[in-house]
């Protein structure tokens, strides 16, 4: 459960921003899409293979 403390005289935006913020932060999204639709076990592998795959080239980049 994501929540704020609005403090008193803070404006309704800049709450709203660090609501909106704690919630991507949080990851309730990313958790509700994944669990709208069944992905078969085989893909899930291949797409953490291939995740992992370039995780790698991303570091071996970063240190040439």
């Amino acid at each position: 459960m994501v929540g704020i403390i609005v403090q008193e005289g803070e404006p309704i935006d800049r709450a709203i921003k660090r609501f909106k913020k704690k919630y991507e932060r949080s990851g309730v999204l990313k958790e509700f899409k994944k669990r709208t639709y069944f992905t078969k076990p085989s893909v899930k592998k291949r797409m953490k293979k291939m995740k992992a795959i370039r995780r790698a080239k991303r570091t071996t980049e970063d240190t040439e």
